[in-house]
């Protein structure tokens, strides 16, 4: 198994694992639309995707998005999407991609990494508490809905 960054020719299966990544956190079942917002994502070059292959077949990936840290004045990075194909669970994937995003964020200077993940996902939390991350009990994590 190999991790890389996606490019547009990894297009189908990115879309295939964030199609399903959107329906295990309750949305419908939208392949087009998926496949519309990681094409986006990839063209505009406004997220980083990182994939693991197994043989050729997309079998995980992350996205981060940048953004700035005003106090420390550095680059930060936010993993807002990880997956793992549920055939492919139990093989490291998951870690396999934190670290790949974390030697990236080092790479490119960054302060931090930051995600959220649901309260009830329980092995998420696990993969992220063994690698290193810190659930934040500073700041608390306000969202403004706008309407669509």
């Amino acid at each position: 198994m190999e991790t890389v960054q996606a490019s547009i020719e990894d297009l189908d299966g990115v879309s295939n694992l964030f199609n399903l990544y959107r329906m295990f956190y309750q949305q419908v079942s939208d392949l087009e639309r998926a496949k519309t917002y990681i094409k986006d994502r990839l063209e505009n070059k406004d997220s980083i995707i990182f994939v693991v292959k197994n043989q050729q077949k997309i079998v995980g990936f992350t996205q981060l998005y940048p953004t700035f840290s005003s106090i420390s004045m550095k680059r930060a990075w936010i993993l807002n999407d990880l997956y793992v194909d549920a055939e492919a669970r139990k093989q490291g994937i998951g870690e396999m991609l934190l670290h790949k995003a974390k030697d990236f964020a080092i790479e490119t200077g960054a302060k931090s990494i930051t995600l959220e993940t649901a309260p009830d996902n329980d092995v998420a939390q696990r993969l992220y508490e063994k690698n290193g991350y810190k659930r934040d009990s500073q700041f608390y994590h306000y969202e403004l809905a706008l309407a669509e």
